[in-house]
């Protein structure tokens, strides 16, 4: 996926400028699982102008600087249609941490343990983060359909870091035991 299609989905919704796109959307909501800086955005922005799938309206504004207010054109619905109808590619995955875990039997338990102590402690924050995000339960019949479409991504989001953990917990206790093991031999 491209940012170019979230950037769509979300001028969908409403339009936006740069700056609620990327304080208002991407940093409250897409980052947990399509993060993308200030300077992608407004790149994209652009590129997204010039293919003409959305415009741009300069809205003056006398005490502050002037405002670029970006709208989804009628091109850029059909596009977006047809991306959202489009089977995507399986997602590449890169951990840091698997790579350091499979190369470190040269550590001493000690260092592997405080490396995933370490990253353990960011992804219970990131769960946090998570669960703390305010969506209706899937089942409630108040919620509207993108509430919905919405839960379901974060409900998959939550789940993920909390398989992590839980992985992460039982390595630690892997290497604990291993250690003790070494221990008593």
């Amino acid at each position: 996926m491209s940012l170019a299609y979230a950037i769509l989905g979300l001028l969908q919704q409403q339009q936006r400028t740069g700056y609620e796109l990327k304080t208002n959307c991407f940093d409250r909501c897409i980052a947990h699982f399509w993060p993308a800086d200030q300077a992608q955005i407004y790149k994209t922005l652009d590129k997204l102008v010039d293919q003409g799938w959305i415009t741009c309206t300069v809205e003056i504004q006398s005490d502050r600087p002037n405002r670029k207010i970006y709208n989804l054109t009628e091109t850029g619905k059909t596009e977006l249609l047809r991306w959202l109808q489009s089977p995507q590619p399986f997602a590449t995955v890169r951990e840091p941490l698997l790579v350091q875990l499979f190369f470190a039997a040269q550590l001493p338990n000690e260092a592997i343990i405080y490396l995933l102590e370490k990253h353990l402690t960011l992804r219970l924050r990131k769960l946090k983060e998570l669960e703390n995000i305010q969506l209706p339960n899937l089942y409630d019949q108040q919620a509207n359909r993108e509430q919905v479409m919405q839960r379901l991504v974060l409900d998959l989001a939550i789940r993920r870091e909390q398989t992590y953990i839980d992985w992460l917990k039982t390595a630690i206790d892997v290497i604990h035991h291993q250690q003790d093991y070494l221990r008593s031999t």
